[in-house]
């Protein structure tokens, strides 16, 4: 077994380990807390499908985001709590979202798909604020969790372990798209576009198909924010939260699989700690990113070796 997959392992056996000692310790806040960050592990992550396999810097990811949210929070409003349908429901909207603002974007290259991302994100953030009827901008409350067959939302330790799976479950196929034809044809674009034409792939649609799934992947973890904070609000779609996501992603480790889990596991660590310690907690994090930027150019998780199994070179070298 590959030193990566050691790791994998004994991160997951402790991350499963985690509510059950906590308690031992006084530490039950920190179930909550590291369940919300297994939901920026999973948008963080949906964006590097994107940003780092794809090589699209999407700055308007946030919109579906609030996107899968909002659907939670609006159905339960109008009375339908089954999750069944709800999160479902959130990854179609967000994906149908992605796909009609893909089909635009990605028509675009460089600083003009950032702007047309962003102009697209900022058009659903406002058109949300201006949803009276289900909060405007003061946000919309959520008075329960969604229901599920078996699994009681309100219990955190059965809350906890459904976001794990859930996690875990879009690694791994995110681990297994990116080592099919259709991640090594994703990766080749990123690369070298021109090439990838000339030899008859479809480029266009295969970044769009990579955006609709992205962005499916982003509803899902909106859906799961509304249930974990029962409140949903525009500023989940503000494109300061894309920009947030991006960093994750940048910190973590960029076309790494274990990336944008790792980046939001440190930022929102790193923001909790801060947080406490002063008001300026900003300042410390932009240090942190600037030397990521020079010292660790493929993100912590490219400095301690944790890396995709879509990169051969090191598998083998691993393995060997």
């Amino acid at each position: 077994m590959s030193t990566s997959r050691i790791f994998s392992v004994l991160v997951l056996v402790a991350l499963l380990a985690f509510p059950l000692i906590a308690p031992m310790y006084g530490l039950e806040f920190y179930i909550s807390f590291v369940r919300r960050i297994f939901i920026y592990a999973l948008a963080a992550s949906a964006l590097n499908l994107v940003l780092g396999y794809g090589g699209m810097v999407a700055l308007g990811h946030a919109a579906f985001f609030g996107a899968g949210a909002y659907t939670v929070g609006i159905l339960a409003t109008e009375g339908v709590q089954s999750g069944l349908i709800a999160w479902p429901a959130a990854m179609v909207i967000s994906g149908l979202l992605a796909f009609l603002t893909g089909a635009v974007s990605l028509r675009t290259r460089g600083v003009y798909f950032i702007m047309i991302t962003l102009a697209f994100a900022q058009m659903i953030f406002y058109l949300f604020i201006s949803l009276r009827q289900y909060g405007g901008e003061d946000g919309l409350n959520m008075y329960s969790p969604s229901s599920l067959p078996g699994i009681d939302l309100s219990n955190e330790l059965s809350f906890y372990y459904l976001v794990l799976a859930i996690l875990v479950a879009v690694l791994f196929l995110f681990n297994r798209l990116v080592n099919a034809r259709f991640g090594q044809a994703l990766m080749g674009t990123r690369e070298n576009e021109s090439r990838m034409t000339t030899l008859g792939y479809p480029v266009y649609r295969i970044r769009l198909t990579a955006y609709t799934l992205s962005g499916a992947i982003m509803g899902l973890a909106g859906a799961l924010l509304a249930n974990h904070n029962l409140f949903v609000s525009p500023s989940l779609m503000n494109w300061t939260q894309s920009a947030d996501l991006i960093i994750m992603v940048l910190v973590g480790g960029i076309g790494l699989l274990y990336g944008g889990a790792l980046g939001a596991f440190v930022m929102l660590v790193l923001e909790e700690l801060l947080r406490n310690w002063t008001e300026y907690w900003h300042m410390p994090l932009g240090i942190l990113l600037l030397l990521v930027v020079f010292f660790a150019p493929k993100g912590l998780a490219g400095l301690v070796r944790i890396r995709s199994a879509a990169d051969p070179a090191t598998t083998a070298k691993e393995q060997a």
